[in-house]
């Protein structure tokens, strides 16, 4: 990657662009290598004039590679590799923020969990969960790992498949007992529900899940999956919970299990370069670890 004049990409330059090109931000890579957002943007254009080309696109919600951006960052892998390999003096320890965005529930019951288990192997990891139901972002600046529901349409990204969960629909004992037990789909058009908000949801799996029954009148709505748990142990109606969060409480009873069971699936989505740093890797494997350990209580089998 030399350019014409002979001159070559500094090795500093290239560690500059590794952390751009892992973030998205110039703020953040400065704040990971504890120099000014100056410093940065003159790495950069260094960087830029040594190999002839740009490395860098500016996008709306940051930074992106260009094709020779990502050669170089092979380049920068290499040389970071290669530092670290002779600053060890033993067991190589992890450090670093990773932030994961996901579903409330995927949220608390597996990304906290894995990001406890990440924590116990390496105290250096600092894991930063962020709560949203939404599409994966074209510009994933902002976080290292998405959690979204549905299989994502998504360019220079990694997508990964973790796993199904299923959606059923669940009734307080207290609520079943005043209004009686549905006993078919149909039935369930004198029965208000408890779901999202039809108007806020982005998400398309999301939205056609209640497809089953079109007459259910909505009842208490909410962006926050918990919410709709809540309203529904409280009587507020029938609520379509995820049965990873429904099946913990004994006051909720599951009905129409064979009729109403809506299968959807987690994938997780990263930059091809952020899955390849050390630190986002380890929560990586401990997701993918605590949704297979947790295959069961998803899919509403245990």
């Amino acid at each position: 990657m030399d350019d014409p004049s002979g001159r070559r990409p500094s090795a500093d330059d290239l560690l500059v662009l590794l952390a751009v090109g892992r973030s998205g931000r110039y703020t953040t890579a400065a704040e990971q290598l504890g120099i000014n957002h100056t410093t940065i943007s003159r790495r950069i254009a260094a960087l830029e004039h040594a190999i002839g080309g740009r490395v860098l696109t500016r996008t709306a919600g940051g930074w992106e590679l260009t094709d020779l951006g990502r050669e170089a960052l092979e380049a920068a892998e290499a040389v970071e590799s290669a530092v670290r390999s002779i600053t060890a003096t033993g067991p190589r320890r992890l450090e670093g923020v990773v932030r994961v965005s996901a579903t409330d529930g995927f949220s608390a019951y597996i990304a906290a969990p894995a990001a406890a288990q990440v924590q116990r192997r390496h105290p250096g990891i600092a894991v930063e969960i962020v709560a949203t139901t939404r599409l994966a972002s074209q510009q994933r600046s902002s976080v290292d790992l998405e959690i979204v529901v549905g299989a994502p349409q998504v360019r220079r990204a990694e997508a990964i498949r973790l796993g199904d969960y299923c959606l059923g629909l669940y009734g307080a004992r207290s609520y079943l007992d005043e209004h009686g037990v549905p006993d078919s789909v149909e039935d369930l058009s004198r029965f208000p529900l408890v779901y999202f908000i039809d108007s806020m949801l982005q998400v398309d799996e999301l939205d056609m899940a209640t497809s089953f029954t079109p007459a259910m009148r909505e009842s208490v709505t909410s962006t926050n999956v918990f919410v709709h748990v809540e309203a529904t142990r409280a009587a507020a109606g029938l609520g379509l919970l995820p049965c990873f969060m429904s099946d913990r409480h004994d006051d909720l009873v599951r009905v129409l299990p064979e009729a109403v069971a809506v299968r959807l699936s987690y994938w997780l989505v990263a930059r091809a370069e952020t899955l390849r740093r050390p630190v986002v890797a380890a929560v990586v494997d401990a997701i993918q670890d605590r949704m297979s350990d947790q295959r069961d209580v998803l899919l509403g089998e245990r």
